[in-house]
């Protein structure tokens, strides 16, 4: 996996969660804390997604092939938006439907245990922290600067890094609400307040999953280059006094790390197709300079004959991607 895919901070997230989901059950089991264990079942999925996330970025190297000639890049983004239908379903709903369980059904602490989740809740914030300090480092390497988190989150191309932060972020609110519902219950004695906590949980969970869910559903219908990308293609084509017109361009990143740009480009009509390929050689240089993502690169030259073809506003030749 590519830089821009955050390997360092999924393997943190996944050994972070798999050591905090074992010391959750183990202190459900013991406690009988509603929180507990829709934490426990969190932190569960979370791992599930962490190892998901690994496969897609492995599946997505393999070399391309005459089905998919234009390689296996997607796999990551397919793996991102399973991981929201899971964090949805086996985090978000599990939680909801514990803590109205509990709220029907109170079940009060194990008298003897009722330390041990506020301890295991204390030690998961701190690992769950170290986690998240593992992703933002790991995030501010490709973020640019200036830029806000959510929009990091919300423009980024590499699904992984945006999914351990939100992942992460919402580990420590969860943690904290379920903090929060057992300190409650403990002071007050009444469990109400342990599946207040654990509903707390699950909404949050739904949250994040349909986030999640929207963001990647956009990568895998298909995005197109940045504005600030896709400004730095148009002047590597246009710059020099080979490329009389750019009549057309589309963008499309086909992988988080691959970008595809196929352009439509007005040569002088009386140049040579000598000529015309080594201009088109000079523009796939420039372009792959200032953006390295775009990988594959198609050029067609034309004629640009004004009369015909009425110059266009650029609005009508440039295909933006959302932001």
């Amino acid at each position: 996996m590519s830089a821009s895919g955050g390997g360092k901070a999924i393997i943190a997230a996944f050994l972070a969660n798999m050591g905090i989901a074992l010391a959750k059950l183990v202190a459900w089991l013991l406690s009988g804390s509603a929180s507990m264990l829709a934490e426990a079942v969190h932190s569960i999925a979370d791992s599930g997604n962490q190892i998901l996330l690994l496969i897609g970025g492995r599946k997505s190297r393999r070399e391309a092939d005459r089905a998919h000639p234009f390689g296996y890049g997607r796999e990551r983004y397919v793996s991102a938006f399973v991981v929201s239908i899971i964090l949805f379903s086996l985090g978000g709903l599990f939680a909801i439907y514990e803590g109205v369980d509990k709220l029907r059904h109170p079940h009060e602490l194990d008298e003897q245990w009722w330390w041990l989740p506020i301890l295991v809740l204390v030690i998961a914030i701190g690992l769950e922290s170290f986690s998240l300090r593992t992703a933002v480092k790991e995030s501010n390497v490709v973020r640019e600067e200036g830029q806000s988190w959510v929009s990091f989150v919300r423009r980024a191309k590499a699904p992984e890094l945006p999914v351990v932060l939100l992942e992460d972020a919402g580990a420590l609110t969860g943690l904290s609400f379920a903090l929060l519902g057992v300190g409650l219950t403990v002071i007050t004695g009444n469990s109400v307040f342990d599946a207040l906590g654990t509903l707390m949980i699950g909404v949050l969970l739904v949250l994040i999953a349909i986030v999640l869910g929207i963001e990647t559903k956009s990568l895998l219908v298909g995005e197109g280059a940045s504005t600030a990308d896709l400004d730095r293609i148009v002047d590597a084509i246009t710059r020099g006094d080979a490329v009389e017109k750019l009549i057309h361009i589309k963008t499309l990143y086909l992988g988080p790390d691959e970008l595809l740009v196929a352009a439509k480009i007005a040569l002088s009509a009386d140049k040579s197709v000598r000529e015309a390929a080594d201009d088109i050689d000079d523009i796939e240089e420039r372009i792959r300079a200032v953006v390295p993502a775009a990988r594959i690169i198609y050029i067609e030259p034309d004629v640009y004959r004004p009369a015909i073809d009425p110059e266009p506003p650029t609005d009508a030749f440039v295909l933006k991607s959302s932001d």
